[in-house]
């Protein structure tokens, strides 16, 4: 099938190209992008007044498939992905079973061509069972095309095993995504520490209960030499030690999901699980330091950290909820809202972060670019729609977000994926 994208304002930051040009798709490919193309088309679409961005690249994803269905499916989170602009997802692998060997990633992989609408890459786990107590087949893995491992949702607190892990997924030529959390100094926290959390008589997690093992995670990938991804960072120390980390010219680069940029724990007015997520709202220093680091080029990548639960398990005291939030829907449109409007960045760098550079982590040299040669994988972005957020027109089975009701500025308006339209509002 041949496409024809028209009047669109591509923003594309491998060409740096950042203005009106039409784009010309046949099949999955992206043939030419020019100010005026004058080729027939069997689909003309008109994206007047829209940006025409790379597909979205989200790094950080829990499609709780398989085994706990109930919560979300390849299918279902598919569907929301591309109704949120997102072309390929990474999805973590703790799943039941966790996805720890070949086999199991091999599965996933085939699944997910024919259930999801989205591209599908399955993570690996860096121990069996995410137990911390015996390697992963992380080369097996890595020739299914798994492209990083991860433990996420805990960290490896042995630390030889993990350097080991790190070794072995340099040797494989992958990436390791990092969950930074010192389970011992948990301590059954489920908000931050402080006076809202004593307020709301809850118990709280330091700032320290992840800066530690970033810390020791940068000096594991230092002696390794592997690519260290660290996920969902939520400190101001965090971004120091990237910073520092880069500094030195180390392989690290950094995520910050858009409820770390946007909220704080302040925002915490009473006892409601759906703010309770891992790690969780920080002080608003923090949140300034998390948007600066974006700003600054220091943190590279905006990620959801996706994380469906059913109402039982979130509509309840923090206490007992679920950690967790959903963002597939809602990340476009709250990073513009909150960055973009507000000159923290540009559409070029919400393209960068959200697009070129998670393609450049995973290696994925085809996608992350609107230009000739690479596979059409296309969101087109109505910057002027603006609306509050609905929770209960989401597609994922996943309700919980603290967002539902927040006012914002921004739309997936047609994704392309594949050269196919797969979402059109």
């Amino acid at each position: 099938m041949t496409i024809l994208i028209q009047n669109g304002h591509v923003v594309d930051p491998l060409t740096r190209r950042d203005g009106i040009y039409d784009v010309y798709i046949e099949g999955d490919t992206v043939c030419e992008v020019a100010e005026h193309i004058d080729r027939q088309a069997e689909r003309v679409i008109d994206a007047k007044h829209c940006y025409v961005l790379p597909g979205l690249i989200d790094l950080h994803v829990h499609l709780r498939d398989p085994g706990l269905e109930y919560k979300e499916t390849l299918e279902t989170g598919g569907r929301a992905a591309v109704k949120g602009g997102v072309t390929t997802v990474c999805a973590m692998p703790n799943t039941k079973p966790v996805t720890d060997d070949k086999e199991k990633v091999r599965r996933v992989h085939e699944r997910a061509k024919e259930e999801s609408l989205t591209h599908v890459i399955q993570l690996g786990a860096v121990t069996k069972g995410q137990e911390g107590k015996e390697l992963a087949d992380i080369r097996g893995m890595a020739e299914a095309g798994c492209h990083a491992v991860s433990e996420d949702g805990k960290s490896v607190m042995n630390a030889s095993l993990y350097r080991q892990g790190m070794k072995l997924a340099k040797e494989c030529q992958i990436a390791v995504f990092a969950h930074c959390e010192d389970q011992t100094m948990v301590e059954r926290g489920v908000m931050n520490a402080d006076g809202n959390a004593e307020r709301l008589g809850l118990r709280g997690i330091t700032n320290s209960v992840e800066d530690v093992i970033v810390a020791r995670d940068i000096l594991l990938a230092k002696e390794t030499g592997v690519r260290l991804h660290l996920c969902h960072c939520s400190t101001a120390d965090s971004v120091k030690m990237v910073k520092l980390a880069k500094e030195e010219g180390l392989p690290v680069t950094g995520e910050v999901c858009p409820h770390h940029f946007i909220l704080s724990s302040d925002d915490i007015k009473e006892d409601d699980g759906n703010y309770k997520m891992n790690p969780p709202l920080r002080s608003r220093a923090d949140v300034e330091a998390l948007r600066r680091g974006l700003k600054d080029g220091v943190m590279d990548v905006i990620s959801t950290d996706h994380a469906p639960h059913s109402s039982e398990e979130k509509n309840r005291s923090m206490k007992d909820a679920a950690f967790g939030i959903v963002g597939l829907e809602t990340s476009a449109a709250l990073t513009y809202t909150s960055l973009v409007k507000t000159g923290v960045l540009t559409m070029m760098d919400m393209a960068e972060k959200m697009s070129y550079n998670p393609a450049g982590i995973l290696g994925l040299k085809d996608r992350g670019s609107i230009s000739e040669g690479k596979i059409a994988d296309i969101m087109i972005f109505d910057p002027e729609k603006t609306y509050k957020i609905d929770k209960n027109t989401f597609v994922s089975k996943g309700k919980n977000t603290p967002f539902d009701g927040y006012e914002v500025t921004g739309e997936t308006a047609f994704t392309l994926v594949d050269g196919k339209v797969v979402y059109e509002r």
